[in-house]
């Protein structure tokens, strides 16, 4: 997504230079327009502002504060975009560590975590939620018009990070019901195209049933997300429900069907096979029950 998100703003005229540990992304960010960097201290020399946009808490920390990490080359005033998904502690802890390395630059931090993928990545159709102060949103405001349709300012540092958490939450559960009805429709030999059809339809239609249904059904399973992402999202809002002592079952369940399709040898492979887990435990083939019926048909 970091891809994508660096190609949408120099599109939009923005002077970018980024850093990534592959060096084909960094090829990739060149064609795009922008220029690569050899370090993230190097991607962030004098920027007004810098997006963050890596897998975890820990690579966060790394890019900012390692050896040659970015808060210690930025420009006075800039802005940090954390665009990746983190707990609200670590997005907090972040924010207080930028200000005190940056103690007398001023620097500041956007929680700013987004939903949209790859595709609205690639779009400029992100949703940004972010937290942090007035300030920051507006200095990061057009960064954000080139990535986001979409941005809701939803309180202080940690706050972006606790509304990403219940999105990923509804997000991973929906996936897993996906996959779960499919399998049943097609266990019972109903058609999956049918299904998919009469359900987005229906009152039992969700974003996810929508944009992941056909591909699961068609065999599609070309990565846009992964297994492993939706494990450490699903983490992350376990660790914020147990730390306020409150339920989610339907939470934990959906935890331990990506956990089951990570044990099948998927982690690293899109969050579509956790079909794989229903069909080994179905005895079913979605895709093929799909073809037999086109062919009836």
């Amino acid at each position: 997504m970091g891809g994508a998100m660096a190609a949408r703003l120099a599109e939009a005229g923005h002077r970018v230079r980024g850093f990534d540990i592959a060096p084909a992304a960094r090829d990739r960010l060149v064609a795009a327009g922008g220029m690569a960097a050899e370090s993230p201290a190097d991607a962030a020399a004098d920027a007004a502002a810098l997006v963050v946009m890596v897998h975890d808490a820990r690579q966060a920390r790394e890019v900012l504060f390692g050896a040659q990490g970015a808060a210690s080359a930025l420009r006075r005033g800039a802005v940090v975009w954390l665009a990746c998904t983190v707990a609200p502690d670590d997005a907090r802890a972040i924010g207080n560590e930028l200000a005190a390395q940056g103690l007398d630059l001023d620097l500041d931090l956007v929680d700013g975590p987004v939903s949209g993928g790859v595709t609205g990545a690639q779009g400029g159709s992100l949703t940004v939620m972010a937290g942090g102060s007035a300030r920051a949103i507006d200095t990061l405001a057009p960064v954000f018009a080139a990535c986001a349709t979409r941005v809701f300012p939803v309180g202080p540092v940690g706050a972006g990070s606790t509304v990403k958490l219940v999105n990923q939450l509804l997000v991973a559960s929906h996936i897993a019901l996906t996959a779960e009805a499919l399998a049943l429709g097609a266990r019972a030999d109903v058609d999956p195209a049918m299904l998919i059809e009469v359900i987005t339809a229906s009152a039992g239609n969700s974003v996810q049933f929508q944009k992941r249904a056909p591909r699961m059904a068609g065999g599609d399973h070309e990565p846009q997300s992964t297994v492993n992402i939706f494990l450490k999202d699903l983490g992350i809002a376990l660790d914020a429900a147990r730390s306020l002592q409150f339920p989610v079952p339907l939470a934990s369940a959906a935890h331990q069907v990506f956990t089951m399709a990570a044990g099948a040898g998927f982690a690293r492979q899109s969050d579509t096979n956790v079909l794989r887990v229903y069909e080994r435990m179905g005895a079913v083939d979605v895709a093929a029950v799909a073809a037999a019926h086109a062919k009836v048909s």
